[in-house]
């Protein structure tokens, strides 16, 4: 296995064009792991729910 740069891989990192349901997933995600860590009574399903209310 090569070794890479950490500076090569923020590059490579850049070019990685996402989907919009990559994002989408990815924003949950993040929105959970804030959230829960804070309150461990959110659950995945609140923020799916929550996202899914806000996209209507």
């Amino acid at each position: 296995m090569t070794k890479l740069s950490i500076s090569k891989l923020i590059e490579m990192a850049k070019a990685v064009k996402m989907t919009e349901a990559q994002q989408e997933e990815q924003r949950r995600s993040f929105v959970y792991g804030n959230t829960a860590f804070e309150n461990p009574a959110i659950t995945r399903k609140m923020v799916d729910d929550i996202a899914e209310a806000m996209r209507a």
